[in-house]
């Protein structure tokens, strides 16, 4: 009787603890916006937008100024919000990409509580948005996720038809990550919490250009490798320098030439 009880104990101290990790370890919204594409001199439409469950979400299009090659629909991280994400559009509109960014529900000005599903149908209603956009091609979108939005970016390409799908610092799975971080817990059974992209990717036909860093301290750089070897052709791999969160940045030249390069290589 004692040994059952302690087993009991045992099970839902994990559960608890898995939903500990849940809650506190995938998420990180903010919901202040801190600046706007104006403060670097770019001009944008502030859109607001309702997904199909009905929640208010907000983003930012910002075009080239000039005949555009495609419009990037950008999924950004899980922390922040998208007036966190300033240099990325800066360097995406450089390469004469328009630029649609949003926010989940529950970051930044978005209305809501954040969750799989729910960055799933925000996503999803982000796509159906740039239809009704002035100076956007449908037919001509690229899904490009960063981080945990590579995951969102994944499930939006099995769902719609972008020209590209383009990865950078994404993560194979939430449960490889947390056996990385937790490496105790059975997390494969205890989180609900999936983002499985590495079971998805092999079912996403369109080219896709896969980025990591090999000093990537967050998302190891494994997990970029795996993706890449699972995805089918057409895919293109970049093994870049630099932090999880800094790579960009320190790297700018050669990730915009190297993001060009693929461009160049696709038919947009």
């Amino acid at each position: 009787m004692i040994y059952f009880l302690v087993a009991v104990l045992l099970i839902f101290g994990l559960v608890l603890f898995s939903g500990w990790i849940e809650k506190n370890n995938i998420y990180f919204p903010d919901k202040k916006i801190e600046s706007t594409p104006e403060n670097i001199g770019l001009s944008y439409k502030d859109v607001y937008f309702r997904t199909s469950d009905g929640v208010e979400l907000n983003g930012w299009f910002i075009p080239t100024g000039k005949p555009s090659r495609a419009t990037v629909l950008l999924c950004h991280g899980n922390a922040g919000n998208i007036s966190h994400r300033l240099d990325i559009i800066r360097m995406l509109n450089s390469l004469d990409l328009n630029v649609f960014i949003f926010d989940y529900r529950g970051y930044g000005r978005s209305c809501g509580t954040v969750s799989e599903r729910g960055t799933y149908l925000d996503a999803i209603a982000a796509y159906e948005e740039l239809s009704k956009l002035r100076g956007v091609n449908i037919n001509k979108v690229i899904f490009y996720g960063r981080s945990l939005g590579g995951a969102v970016a994944v499930e939006l390409a099995l769902q719609k038809d972008p020209v590209a799908l383009i990865l950078d610092g994404t993560f194979t799975s939430t449960s490889d990550m947390a056996k990385e971080i937790y490496p105790f817990l059975p997390a494969k059974f205890l989180i609900n919490t999936k983002y499985d992209s590495l079971d998805k990717i092999k079912n996403v036909a369109v080219p896709k250009f896969i980025i990591h860093s090999m000093e990537d301290e967050i998302v190891l750089f494994h997990h970029g490798k795996e993706l890449f070897e699972k995805a089918v052709e057409p895919k293109e791999f970049y093994r870049m320098r630099g932090g999880h969160n800094d790579a960009m940045v320190m790297y700018e030249d050669e990730y915009t030439n190297r993001l060009d390069k693929f461009l160049k290589g696709i038919e947009i």
